[in-house]
């Protein structure tokens, strides 16, 4: 009895997990900040993001999309999406020295949405 749950439960999950990769065009992950990391940490990785790692930076900007909420957090979370989302595909990882981290939950709101690349 326990074989035949544990099979139709196998099935379930590949048949929930394909039907999620087709309905977005495959899995969907955005790099934002770990709420667990102090902000000077952050600001660190954003400063680094914005600058040397090439991210855009120009939505967190003030009368910009993505400026509010104006929190380091936030900012930090746009900027380590960007650099994540346009370099992932050439090496690039959600790191920033452990300030970020990966979810599937999409970030975007309001007006400020967060890019994704499959």
């Amino acid at each position: 009895m326990s074989s035949a749950l544990d099979r139709i439960l196998l099935v379930l999950c590949l048949v929930s997990l394909l039907l999620q990769m087709t309905a977005g065009g495959g899995f969907r992950e955005w790099c934002i900040a770990d709420e667990q990391t102090p902000d000077e940490d952050l600001l660190k990785a954003l400063d680094w993001a914005c600058g040397k790692g090439g991210a855009d930076c120009s939505k967190i900007q003030v009368n910009q999309p993505c400026y509010h909420p104006n929190t380091i957090k936030d900012h930090a979370s746009y900027a380590f999406n960007n650099y994540y989302q346009k370099f992932k595909n050439k090496g690039a990882t959600c790191y920033f020295n452990s300030a970020a981290i990966i979810t599937d939950l999409d970030p975007s709101h309001n007006s400020c949405k967060f890019e994704t690349v499959p």
